[in-house]
């Protein structure tokens, strides 16, 4: 258990050196400092637990890594997220139960949760808000990550690992599985009115391993700063459009006439923004041109002239290229992002597609 304990002390506190000092430190990577500064300080109070009072007890602290967690969240799939002093107010419930703790008789420890006691008030305060935290926060994370994710589509031509945040949906799993177990032992704890020794083992190792997956992808993360906030749903968001009939034709027939003329979508690095530049129309205009007057998302849009032109590349006996370098030249910016799309637009794989044009 020490063992545990010291090396995921060390490891939380190296990382946050790492992360907190790299030549480009965004506000993710400063929340991310704190939260893996604050899990270095829960290892230092469970070996303090351990050595003082001989057992280890989960400290208060823990109510505050689901709002580290969620605002790290925000910080990556919110361009304009900025910290401010409102919120502070996600500290209440972890100061409220602190200052409890000192009022409260009978508090022979720094935590209370996986700990039986005598007072009733305290504990059943303490679980329902220690459970409507992890469910409030993770479900909140939840949701931002898939809104971020749905919204790529209308951002991006090419949607790599690096941008789609698919190792934060699994890391939000992961984390919920996690206080999921921690809750239901440390419940079982206090209504059993016996300290379980085996759990605490499991909860810090998996913290050590929650540490080492953040270490991980927190420095290897880099900021996606050209997706905008989050898009609503087109029946909501164009209602109340400004835009007019005409205007949307207009729109639409530069989009189709660039698209036809310049093929800007053999640039594998194509999105919304330089689009926007090139036709000199607003992002949210061109955005529900598409939408609406075309009836497809960006990504679906561009990656459209794509597959065709590859179709169209396939076709030609004489193309003695490879497929791979086909789909490179035609504008897709990974061989799984080219198959991947082809199929899912022409139902057959690119090698099919070539086969049935001989």
């Amino acid at each position: 258990m020490e063992i545990i304990l010291w090396v995921g002390l060390s490891q939380s506190l190296f990382a946050a050196i790492l992360i907190g000092t790299k030549k480009e430190n965004s506000v993710s990577d400063k929340i991310l400092t704190g939260w893996l500064s604050l899990l270095g300080i829960e290892f230092f109070t469970c070996i303090m637990d351990h050595l003082i009072f001989g057992k280890p007890l989960l400290s208060n602290s823990f109510l505050l890594f689901n709002p580290a967690f969620y605002l790290y969240i925000k910080s990556l799939t919110r361009p304009e997220f900025k910290l401010k002093w409102v919120q502070l107010l996600h500290l209440v419930p972890f100061l409220t139960f602190e200052v409890v703790g000192v009022v409260v008789p009978e508090r022979a420890s720094l935590v209370p949760l996986f700990e039986y006691s005598s007072n009733f008030i305290f504990n059943i305060f303490f679980i329902p808000v220690s459970l409507a935290s992890w469910i409030g926060y993770n479900l909140a994370s939840i949701l931002l990550v898939h809104r971020f994710r749905k919204n790529l589509q209308n951002e991006l031509s090419s949607i790599s690992r690096e941008n789609d945040l698919a190792w934060l949906l699994f890391l939000i799993v992961f984390y919920v599985t996690f206080c999921v177990s921690a809750y239901g032992l440390g419940l079982y704890s206090v209504l059993s009115e016996r300290l379980l020794q085996m759990p605490f083992l499991f909860n810090y190792a998996v913290l050590l391993l929650l540490i080492y997956i953040l270490s991980y992808y927190g420095l290897i993360q880099k900021n996606i700063f050209h997706i905008s906030d989050v898009v609503p749903k087109v029946t909501e968001k164009y209602q109340g459009s400004f835009l007019s009939s005409s205007k949307k034709k207009e729109i639409r027939t530069a989009i189709l006439s660039f698209f036809d003329n310049e093929k800007p979508f053999l640039n594998p690095d194509l999105n919304l923004q330089v689009l926007s530049e090139s036709l000199d129309y607003p992002k949210h205009h061109l955005t529900e041109v598409l939408n609406t007057a075309i009836g497809k998302n960006f990504f679906q849009f561009v990656n459209a002239y794509r597959v065709e032109a590859v179709k169209a590349a396939l076709s030609k006996k004489d193309n003695l290229y490879s497929i791979e370098a086909i789909g490179y030249d035609c504008g897709f910016s990974s061989k799984s992002s080219f198959f991947t799309v082809f199929k899912k637009m022409t139902g057959m794989t690119p090698l099919q597609y070539r086969q049935s044009q001989i």
